[in-house]
């Protein structure tokens, strides 16, 4: 699924939950403050937790941050197990939300199924995949597809740039990545390997993009990828590779990811709220806010917007359950 077909799905229970919250704010107003309003108007109290993806974590906290401008007694905790170490606690019960950089599968399904965990799954920006390389990696501007699965896929023996590429220098070649718990990991091997979770293992794994950004930035050779934001924070210490997916070479960015030019790296990312958490007056007012704000909350924390399309979407959609009461 690329960045401009993102899309928007409902579960049962959750879907009334969040409509009865809409309905509710429907009759009350508020001060927006930095951004375009939430329609909650009452004061709320408690706690929001929120885990799973690292790529959308500062997204989820910009959120939270923003919120408790208007709700200052309600408290958001955000936690970064990656998208399936996420699914796995919120499957179990242990969270209100997760974030995911992909969408949920059928085996954590079944494991929210069987706990009678029922959720809404909401795209909440775009993203593009960003490769990144040593900031005086001079010898590279732009890879293909195929150098990349070369590069990543199972088994490779790739260790040197020069095996990339004969007109590359002799240098090292020193991998950085995300980890198997990793959404963004199962989206890049199966976009550049052709199958989710096929990746040669020896390279530094990590849950924390920063890890990532610190091996990189150390390593004259260094390689890595994560999700835009994270190289729009740290663009001083690394040098984004523009990919050619056969069209040419295209940069990631704002316009490229939310037109799907960025092939094949470009993609949607979502937050799951729970129809129990959304029983719960500040969970509702969380996840409201963070939808009917989702634009402004994006560009503060430097992510890619959901374009017109999406954007047109989800506000139907919203509109849809508001209407359903």
């Amino acid at each position: 699924m690329n960045a401009a077909s993102g899309s928007r799905r409902f579960a049962g229970p959750a879907a009334l939950a969040f409509a009865a919250a809409l309905t509710l704010s429907a009759c009350g107003g508020g001060d927006s403050g930095s951004t375009s309003g939430s329609a909650v108007s009452e004061e709320l109290s408690g706690k929001v937790t929120v885990d799973g993806s690292s790529t959308v974590a500062p997204l989820s906290t910009a959120a939270a941050e923003l919120f408790a401008e208007e709700q200052p007694k309600v408290q958001v905790t955000v936690g970064t197990s990656g998208t399936g170490g996420g699914f796995e606690k919120f499957c179990n019960g242990e969270t209100d939300i997760s974030d995911a950089s992909r969408p949920i599968e059928p085996d954590e399904k079944a494991a929210c199924d069987k706990k009678g965990i029922t959720y809404d799954e909401l795209t909440v920006a775009n993203d593009a995949l960003t490769v990144v390389v040593n900031k005086d990696a001079d010898w590279v501007d732009c890879l293909t597809v195929a150098q990349l699965k070369k590069i990543w896929e199972p088994k490779s023996t790739v260790n040197n740039w020069n095996q990339v590429d004969p007109t590359f220098p002799s240098v090292p070649l020193k991998l950085f990545g995300a980890g198997t718990d990793s959404g963004t990991f199962d989206y890049f091997t199966e976009v550049i390997n052709g199958e989710e979770g096929a990746s040669r293992t020896d390279y530094s794994p990590t849950e924390d993009d920063n890890v990532t950004v610190q091996g990189v930035a150390g390593s004259d050779g260094g390689m890595g990828y994560f999700g835009f934001s994270y190289f729009e924070e740290n663009q001083d210490k690394l040098k984004a590779l523009k990919i050619n997916a056969g069209d040419g070479c295209v940069a990631p960015g704002v316009e490229t990811a939310q037109n799907g030019t960025y092939k094949p790296l470009s993609r949607p990312l979502f937050i799951y709220p729970s129809a129990k958490a959304l029983e719960r007056p500040e969970a509702e007012g969380y996840v409201e806010y963070y939808v009917e704000n989702n634009q402004d909350i994006a560009k503060d924390a430097k992510f890619i917007p959901l374009n017109a399309t999406q954007e047109k979407e989800l506000q139907a959609d919203l509109e849809k359950l508001k209407s359903s009461q």
